[in-house]
């Protein structure tokens, strides 16, 4: 299953919330870091695919 965006920026959210923490070892916030990389690549896909159906619309 697909994230929503909500989930998406929820998430991100989170892991940036855990490695300001400061708790984690450094093996466990590059996994974190590389999640959220993957998270916000995620979400800015579905921002293009929202302003495509938008520019379809207005036309």
């Amino acid at each position: 299953m697909e994230l929503t965006f909500e989930e998406t920026m929820e998430n991100l959210e989170k892991i940036v919330k855990e490695l300001e923490s400061g708790n984690l070892s450094l093996d466990d916030s590059i996994q974190k870091y590389t999640k959220g990389l993957e998270l916000s690549k995620h979400a800015y896909e579905l921002l293009k695919n929202a302003e495509s159906k938008l520019k379809i619309e207005e036309e």
